[in-house]
């Protein structure tokens, strides 16, 4: 039943898509209608997260998982009629979802408010732990049990009894820690193993960003990230001799990565990046400003995006991708002398709830960086946009899996103190509204997983 009404939600939302797209207002003048795209884009990842649970509960899913498709399929219903948009170009849609909505028996609000409470209760009885196997296309779950179970093991141990201070200190995270990362793999999990690294798949990559971030985002779920960028972008656009220069050594932790596009004035505008790269002799000169450039200072180089070509109409593509190369600092600020005068300047900023890495600010003077580091040498010119973006690409999986390492964290957290607190006379698990909660919390939590 559940399958048929997804499917049925599923063909409803392309309609509405395509309607949308007949409305010239919003065709024409996008940016009047940032409220109403926004919330279509809020839509289709509801949408697209109900196909992947149910994909997940066709080839795994009994008991509460089952439960929680067909609850999230509700909201994903509710969240399409509640939009304001349906009333214009998409009435049509509309009129049908308000069919299906008479037609499931997992619509009632009554009815919903129990089932979110007994998925909670269930949860709060049994534990929050993710133990399950999670499907790929090539069906290949027992790698992913063994990886998943290392990683949390290795976790527990070793990050964890260090991350509260880590974070309450705002420490550089411990060398033992990334030693260890480094002689684990954890570093060149997707460097193909022509490269010396392991060799796996994205959602390999994702399961031990989860692991670790539910450990300690900023101490060790977070580390990943970087080298996966600079890799993607090596893979896709960089020389034979660079990728057997670079990779290797990204892949063993010798080379620790840091990400250098935000500028001070440019964030999610990478096309608007300032910083320039001058040609010189045997290379180029940096210069300009950098923002939020994360663990600049323990990173020995810099995947960083400068602006080669000035011309009229440049924009991104007059954007190159650069590895520079510097020395390793701890602490909060640092300067990196040249013996040619080039200088980095770097002052770290402060932050919330993501500490162990420390985020600078960095300046840029006549910075030297030799021709050999332009990612794709003389044919790299004018493409670090999109080898960046490729770069990204990867950076956003691991997001999705550094958030849901996070929230599972945070869920296994609330059911051990819903437990353990009493409130008139018994633990507040035993009452609905924890239930609910917590069943909201789970059913949430995923789709969010299922859906990265």
């Amino acid at each position: 039943m559940s399958n048929e009404f997804a499917d049925r939600l599923y063909r409803i939302w392309t309609h509405a898509q395509e309607s949308l797209q007949q409305d010239a207002a919003l065709q024409s003048e996008p940016d009047a209608h940032q409220v109403v795209i926004r919330s279509i884009a809020s839509v289709a990842t509801r949408i697209e997260a109900l196909r992947a649970i149910h994909d997940y509960v066709d080839a795994y899913g009994t008991g509460w998982m089952s439960d929680a498709a067909q609850l999230f399929m509700s909201d994903a219903i509710d969240a399409l009629v509640a939009e304001p948009y349906f009333s214009g170009p998409a009435a049509e849609a509309r009129e049908e979802i308000d069919s299906l909505r008479t037609e499931s028996d997992y619509l009632n609000t009554y009815v919903r408010i129990n089932s979110y409470a007994a998925i909670g209760a269930r949860l709060l009885a049994d534990g929050a732990s993710n133990d399950r196997a999670i499907p790929t296309e090539s069906g290949d779950d027992a790698d992913e049990r063994e990886l998943r179970t290392s990683t949390r093991r290795f976790a527990q141990d070793a990050v964890t009894p260090l991350a509260e201070e880590i974070h309450r200190q705002d420490l550089l995270i411990p060398e033992n820690i990334i030693s260890q990362m480094a002689d684990l793999g954890y570093f060149g999990l997707s460097i193909p193993e022509e490269y010396e690294g392991v060799g796996m798949n994205n959602v390999m990559m994702v399961l031990a960003t989860e692991e670790l971030s539910a450990a300690s985002l900023g101490a060790a779920g977070s580390l990943m990230t970087r080298p996966e960028i600079l890799s993607k972008a090596l893979l896709k656009g960089g020389t034979d001799a660079q990728k057997s220069s670079w990779l290797p050594r990204i892949a063993s932790g010798e080379c620790m990565v840091a990400v250098s596009v935000t500028e001070p004035n440019t964030g999610s505008d990478v096309a608007s990046v300032s910083c320039r790269a001058t040609a010189t002799d045997g290379g180029y000169l940096l210069n300009g400003a950098k923002a939020w450039c994360t663990f600049a200072g323990r990173a020995n180089i810099l995947a960083l995006l400068a602006r080669t070509d000035d011309g009229p109409g440049g924009g991104h593509k007059g954007l190159s991708l650069f590895i520079v190369e510097k020395d390793t600092f701890e602490g909060h600020d640092f300067v990196m002398k040249q013996n040619t005068g080039g200088m980095l300047t770097a002052k770290a900023d402060a932050t919330l709830g993501y500490r162990g890495m420390h985020s600078f600010t960095l300046q840029f003077d006549d910075y030297f960086v030799p021709a050999a580091n332009l990612v794709g040498e003389e044919g790299g010119l004018g493409k670090g946009f999109y080898l960046q973006m490729d770069g990204f690409a990867v950076g956003r999986l691991q997001t999705g899996g550094r958030a849901v390492g996070l929230a599972q964290a945070a869920l296994e957290t609330t059911v051990r103190y819903a437990n353990d607190r009493p409130q008139f006379g018994k633990p507040i698990a035993e009452y609905q509204n924890t239930q609910y909660e917590i069943g909201r919390m789970a059913v949430d939590l995923e789709a969010a997983r299922q859906l990265t």
